[in-house]
């Protein structure tokens, strides 16, 4: 398809959805039904089957989605949702669901910068991306374990010092085939 059809053809689908007003179907509170949040990867095998495989309803709790579903930022975005989501939203339980045949898991620095500079990236960029402190080679690079992974998420959000001691987290791998939960 060509740049900027995938967008038409998604907004054109949008004003026949509102015209039918499918739309009510969908309504949910905004406080999630379960008091539950969920972190798990942005995995396009894992947006329909992740929530029927865990029985989950529109409104049933707050999912939010990310490369490799690593937590591993003390006071990053993912961490501030997780806060937002038990302070102001109800949540009692979050859960860490990582999955088989991640893509994020075998990320390269390397090859993903090589990738970057086809694009068209200059030099400049990368410096002035190490000029602002990041480390490139962390940041783009994936995980080992997936297991560790989310042992380590797990961990952060127990141990975040601004995170009540009686949520409960819980860690899982899932099987993007069958949609079997693993506990980790």
């Amino acid at each position: 398809m060509s740049n900027g059809s995938v967008v038409a053809a998604i907004l054109e689908h949008n004003k026949r959805f509102v015209a039918e007003e499918k739309g009510l179907a969908f309504r949910a509170e905004v406080i999630p039904k379960k008091q539950l949040a969920i972190v798990t990867c942005m995995d396009t095998r894992l947006t329909t089957m992740f929530t029927a495989a865990l029985g989950l309803e529109n409104g049933d709790a707050k999912i939010i989605k990310l490369a490799g579903a690593e937590v591993n930022e003390p006071y990053g975005p993912i961490m501030r949702s997780l806060l937002v989501a038990v302070y102001e939203l109800g949540v009692r339980e979050i859960m860490v669901v990582a999955h088989t045949q991640c893509g994020a898991q075998h990320m390269n620095c390397a090859s993903m910068s090589s990738l970057m500079k086809q694009a068209g990236i200059a030099d400049a960029a990368f410096d002035a991306v190490a000029a602002e402190g990041l480390n490139l080679e962390e940041w783009l690079e994936g995980f080992g374990s997936l297991e560790t992974s989310v042992e380590d998420s797990v961990a952060l959000i127990q141990h975040h010092p601004l995170m009540p001691s009686d949520i409960k987290v819980h860690g899982f791998v899932i099987d993007t085939q069958t949609g079997e939960l693993t506990a980790v």
